[in-house]
């Protein structure tokens, strides 16, 4: 039997481009473990893709794990726009590259090891799991720019 696992991943970037931060938070029997990071230079869509990816990979064996996100693109992107993607080798509707195509193969390849269900939640809305990875997106941030936490 897997283990059920909760996972809240968020990004953040200051400037889009610019300093950019991803925040995932696991939940696993009660158990919790933060996770951040960050980028100099990067967009708010890759950071949010990129605190999913971390947040799953920490996952050493397939888990059945409820991925709470408040990203519109990384919801449709995987429950809706991946599928004709890959069907035409990556390309869009009118024939363009996939924009973050690396990290969107890096997520489908993470998803493909687990049982994913996608949840989406509004933002900034006091959702204890959206906030807290919210929070930790911030600090990947702060940390880029060179600002520490006590």
């Amino acid at each position: 039997m897997s283990d059920t696992v909760e996972l809240f991943s968020d990004g953040a970037c200051k400037g889009n481009p610019g300093p950019g931060g991803w925040g995932a938070l696991l939940v696993c029997k009660g158990v919790e473990k933060e996770l951040w990071g960050g980028e100099a230079n990067t967009t708010n869509n890759r950071m949010e893709l990129l605190g999913a990816i971390r947040g799953l990979e920490e996952l050493k064996r397939p888990c059945d794990v409820t991925l709470v996100t408040d990203s519109q693109y990384v919801m449709k992107g995987i429950t809706e726009w991946m599928v004709n993607w890959k069907k035409r080798g990556w390309k869009t509707a009118a024939k363009e590259p996939v924009k973050n195509a690396d990290l969107w193969m890096q997520l489908d390849e993470q998803v493909n090891r687990h049982n994913v269900t996608w949840k989406w939640v509004r933002g900034h809305m006091g959702h204890h799991g959206n906030e807290r990875a919210d929070q930790l997106a911030n600090r990947g941030v702060d940390e880029v720019r060179g600002i520490k936490h006590g």
